[in-house]
């Protein structure tokens, strides 16, 4: 019998640290954060390739790098989810965070992010002084800029989330390339026009959510016919960006035409669409596919460039 309470006792103890990992990876967005380190490292490895610089002659640098963004990016999403506790309830999508539930307390949340931010920022300095500064401002641009500001008062909040997202890869070639060049602003282009279609097709399925939580995502303000011409729009401008990265060879630059050309099509079936959430959950889709694809396909071509 006592064995047997024994196991249970291990079982217990199991679950609840399974419960605890999930929930804290739930506070910093692991989802975010994995994702914005695939733009990260790409800017990074453009950055050592078109400089001829070799990645295995400094490690270093690459640990600081990419450990000191993760940690800021997750620092600025667990400050996000403490931030929006008071809205978080109401939508489906964020009401399990454990900032909702009551698993973490806002005073334990606020000092996870606050240490992750500073030793974010210690490490990215430590890569290079433009790193750090480029840093501070994805930091300040998703906090402040977007979460505490334009998130709740103004339709246009998506395109200025869209700055924060835009900076990892910038991040990652400032510190090896501290003067940055075209190379980091192509990324950061396409990155920037890459967000308004992604969250927006992500906004017309939480319509009524943001609605409900008074939050003014576009097609909550504008309606969907208005969206989709957005969308069409920003995804137009996807299409010369990646000629700025000529140095990657003729077969990105047919990659990447023919993912927005495919993406065009889709934006345009939209106007006809019968089920317009279908249509978003479609479009939601490509654009993931879209941006793993290209990120990936930089790292690849650089290689035999």
């Amino acid at each position: 019998m006592s064995n047997g309470r024994a196991i249970t006792a291990r079982t217990d103890a199991d679950l609840e640290t399974t419960s605890f990992v999930k929930d804290f990876l739930a506070l910093i967005k692991i989802g975010i954060v994995n994702s914005n380190l695939v733009t990260t490292f790409t800017g990074l490895w453009l950055a050592f390739q078109f400089s001829n610089r070799h990645f295995l002659d400094e490690l270093d640098l690459m640990f600081y790098t990419l450990f000191g963004a993760a940690l800021i990016i997750a620092g600025s999403a667990a400050m996000n989810n403490f931030i929006d506790r008071d809205i978080d309830p109401i939508m489906s999508r964020t009401k399990s965070r454990p900032t909702v539930t009551g698993r973490f307390k806002p005073t334990a949340v606020l000092s996870v992010a606050l240490t992750f931010l500073v030793v974010g920022e210690i490490l990215l300095f430590m890569a290079s002084v433009s790193a750090g500064v480029w840093g501070l401002a994805g930091i300040i641009s998703y906090v402040v800029l977007y979460t505490m500001w334009s998130k709740r008062k103004h339709v246009s909040n998506t395109i200025v989330g869209s700055i924060s997202g835009a900076i990892p890869p910038v991040i990652g070639w400032a510190a090896v390339e501290p003067t940055l060049g075209w190379g980091a602003l192509s990324l950061f282009l396409i990155m920037f026009a890459w967000q308004p279609p992604h969250f927006y097709a992500l906004a017309m399925k939480r319509t009524e959510e943001y609605r409900a939580a008074g939050i003014p995502m576009l097609p909550v303000i504008k309606g969907f016919a208005h969206t989709k011409r957005s969308m069409l729009l920003w995804i137009l401008v996807l299409f010369p960006l990646p000629f700025l990265l000529m140095e990657l060879g003729t077969w990105f630059l047919v990659l990447a035409t023919a993912l927005n050309i495919g993406w065009l099509v889709l934006a345009l079936k939209g106007f006809k669409a019968v089920d317009d959430l279908k249509w978003a959950k479609g479009m939601f889709i490509y654009s993931l596919n879209y941006m793993t694809i290209i990120f990936v396909s930089m790292i690849i071509f650089s290689i035999f460039s």
